[in-house]
C-alpha cells in the first residue's frame, strides 16, 4: 500500500489552513489557495488580488503602482526618461513631448533577453567554466609527477656527469702511467750507461795496478794514458715528476654548464570555447539570397546601420539625428548628437548602448550622453564593438595623410596597429572612410576606401591579409569596399559601392559569393544581427535592406 505521509507530501496544500487540496492561486500574492481559503485571502481588498485556477498560476502580468499618482498602475514605458508610467504621467509636463511605449513590449523583450541569457549561462557559460575547471584540477592533478619528472631528469644529468667525470679521471690516470713507463725507460737508459763507463774504469784501474807493480819495462813503456777519457763526465739526468694542475672550480659557470631550469611560463591563450563567441551550428550560403523588408528611414545620405536584433535598428546619415526603427519602419527613438554634430559612424554595444563617432566616441546610456574618448592630433573615422567589450576605432591625423586602427577599453587607449613588419602603412593615409569590424576568431578587419581593399590583421596587429575585389566580367567597375561585418559562421561581408554588391569572403580573404540579386542601388554601411539577418544602407536612397543569405 502505498505511505499516506509520502501521498500528502506530493500533493499542494492550501498555504493558509494547510490541509485542504490547493485548487487556486493569488497571481499577486504568489499564495496557495483552496476555495474555502479565498475569501479570507481577499478580505483586506478584492483588487489587491488576483485569483485563478492552480494550473494557471504566474500568469498574470503584475503592473508596477505609479510613485506619484495613488491607485494608479504604470501601463506604459517613457523611452526619454526608461521609466514607468501611468497615463496621468503622459499628460504631464515633465513627459512633455516624450515618446511611450507600452510596459508589456519592453516586458516581451526583457523575457526574450533574460530568455537568451538563460539558454547561454546553460549551455555555454556553465560548461565553458566546468571545462575549464576541469582542465585547472587536471594541471594540478598533474603537477607533482611533473615536478618529479623534472627532479629526475635533474638527477640523471648528474648522473652522467659523475660517469662522465669518472672517464676523465681514469683517463688521465692512464696517461699518468704512460708517463711513468717513459720516465722509468729514460732513467734506466742513463742508469745503463753510466754503469758501463763505471765498468770500464773498474778494468782500467785494475790495469794501471798491475803495471804499477811490474818491473817489466816494455809494458810500463808502452802504457798510454786512458784518464782523458773519464776527465769528461757524463750529463747528470734529472726528470722531474709530472703535476696535476687542477682547475679552479667556477660554480656560477658550472651551473650554467650543468643545464638550465626554464621559469614558469604562464600562458593565457585564448579559449576555444570563447565566452564571447558561441558555438553556432554550421549554416550555408543560400543559393539565391532573399530581400525579405526595407525600413525607410528618411535620410538623403543614409551611412551607417547598427543593431543587436531586428526588434530595434539604429542608422544615422547625414543628419543631426541618429534614429531606431524597428523592422516596419516606425521609428521607436531619436537620439540628438552633442553640439548637433554629424556622426561619422554608430555602433551598438552588448547591453544596446548606442556609441556615435565625429571629432570624440561618445556613448548614450538611460537617454544620457557621455564623451569616452577624445583624441589629440586625431579623428575617428568608424569604430566597432569587439566581443570583449573593447572599441576598435579607425582614426586619421589631423593632417590627413596618416590613418591607423586605435583600441580601447572604456577611455584607456590599449593598442595601435598602423605599420606591417616592414614598416610599411597598412592603410591608405587619408580621412576617407575605413568602416572596421571584429570577426569572430578575432582578426581586425577594414574596408580601405581609398585603396581598394579589405585589409585583415590578427588581434596583435600583425597582417593577415588584403583582399582587392575578384575578378568578374559583370562587375567591372573599380572595387572600393564601403562598409563591413561578419557573421556567427566567420564570413567576412563588404559592400561593393560601384558595382552594387556584397562580396561574401570567408575568414582567411577566399571569396565565395556575391549578393547581387536584391536590387542594390549605392550600398554603403551594413551590419549582420545575433541572428544572422543582414541589414544594408542603400546611401542615396535612404533604405535599409534586411535580407536573408544563410540557410
Amino acid at each position: 500500500a502505498m505511505d499516506p505521509h509520502s501521498d500528502a507530501q506530493d500533493v499542494p496544500r492550501c498555504d493558509l489552513c494547510e490541509t485542504a487540496i490547493v485548487h487556486n492561486y493569488c497571481d499577486f500574492c504568489h499564495v496557495n489557495l483552496c476555495t474555502s481559503c479565498i475569501g479570507k485571502h481577499i478580505s483586506d481588498g478584492y483588487d489587491k488580488h488576483k485569483i485563478v485556477p492552480f494550473q494557471e498560476r504566474r500568469s498574470t502580468l503584475i503592473y508596477p503602482k505609479c510613485g506619484i499618482h495613488q491607485n494608479k498602475t504604470c501601463e506604459l514605458q517613457c523611452k526619454d526618461c526608461n521609466i514607468s508610467v501611468c497615463s496621468t504621467c503622459t499628460a504631464s509636463n515633465r513627459h512633455k513631448g516624450h515618446n511611450f511605449v507600452e510596459v508589456t513590449e519592453v516586458y516581451n523583450e526583457k523575457k526574450e533577453i533574460i530568455k537568451k541569457d538563460t539558454k547561454e549561462l546553460e549551455n555555454l557559460f556553465s560548461p565553458t567554466y566546468e571545462e575549464i575547471a576541469r582542465d585547472l584540477e587536471k594541471q594540478l592533478a598533474n603537477l607533482d609527477g611533473g615536478y618529479e619528472k623534472l627532479t629526475t631528469t635533474l638527477s640523471k644529468q648528474g648522473e652522467q656527469w659523475h660517469r662522465d667525470i669518472d672517464f676523465v679521471i681514469n683517463k688521465m690516470k692512464s696517461e699518468i702511467d704512460e708517463i711513468k713507463v717513459k720516465h722509468r725507460d729514460i732513467l734506466r737508459k742513463h742508469l745503463d750507461e753510466i754503469k758501463q763507463i763505471q765498468s770500464l774504469i773498474k778494468q782500467t784501474f785494475l790495469a794501471l795496478r798491475k803495471i804499477e807493480k811490474s818491473t817489466d819495462i816494455s809494458s810500463t813503456n808502452e802504457y798510454s794514458s786512458k784518464i782523458r777519457e773519464f776527465r769528461k763526465f757524463p750529463p747528470k739526468v734529472q726528470v722531474t715528476l709530472p703535476t696535476f694542475i687542477p682547475k679552479p672550480i667556477d660554480r656560477k659557470q658550472l651551473y650554467s654548464w650543468y643545464g638550465q631550469i626554464t621559469p614558469l611560463s604562464i600562458s593565457t591563450k585564448e579559449n576555444e570555447l570563447s565566452l564571447n563567441q558561441p558555438n553556432t551550428s554550421a549554416r550555408d550560403l543560400l543559393d539565391k539570397p532573399e530581400h525579405v523588408a526595407t525600413i525607410q528611414t528618411g535620410y538623403l545620405n543614409l551611412c551607417s546601420v547598427s543593431c543587436l536584433n531586428e526588434d530595434k535598428i539604429w542608422a544615422s546619415g547625414t543628419a543631426k539625428d541618429i534614429n531606431c526603427f524597428n523592422i516596419k519602419g516606425v521609428l521607436l527613438q531619436t537620439v540628438k548628437t552633442a553640439f548637433g554634430m554629424i556622426p561619422h559612424d554608430i555602433a551598438i554595444d552588448s547591453d544596446g548602448n548606442l556609441l556615435y563617432a565625429f571629432w570624440t566616441v561618445s556613448i548614450v546610456k538611460n537617454g544620457q550622453t557621455e564623451v569616452l574618448v577624445t583624441m589629440q592630433g586625431w579623428a575617428p573615422s568608424n569604430l566597432c564593438v569587439t566581443s570583449t567589450g573593447d572599441i576598435l576605432v579607425t582614426v586619421f591625423s589631423d593632417d590627413g595623410t596618416q590613418s591607423k586602427v586605435v583600441r580601447y577599453s572604456g577611455s584607456s587607449e590599449k593598442q595601435s596597429i598602423q605599420y606591417d613588419r616592414d614598416g610599411k602603412p597598412l592603410y591608405s593615409g587619408n580621412a576617407r572612410t575605413k568602416y572596421i569590424t571584429e570577426n569572430r576568431n578575432q582578426d581586425i578587419c577594414v574596408a580601405d576606401f581609398e585603396a581598394g581593399a579589405v585589409v585583415v590583421v590578427n588581434k596583435d596587429g600583425e597582417l593577415r591579409w588584403r583582399y582587392s575585389g575578384h575578378p568578374s566580367v559583370t562587375k567591372n567597375k573599380p572595387f572600393k569596399p564601403r562598409g563591413i561585418t561578419r557573421d556567427s559562421q566567420r564570413h567576412i561581408l563588404t559592400t561593393d559601392l560601384y558595382n552594387n554588391c556584397i562580396h561574401i569572403l570567408n575568414q582567411d580573404g577566399q571569396f565565395l559569393r556575391y549578393i547581387d540579386n536584391c536590387d542594390l542601388q549605392d550600398p554603403f554601411g551594413l551590419c549582420v544581427d545575433d541572428n544572422d539577418n543582414l541589414f544594408v544602407c542603400e546611401c542615396t536612397k535612404g533604405n535599409v535592406k534586411k535580407i536573408k543569405y544563410l540557410r
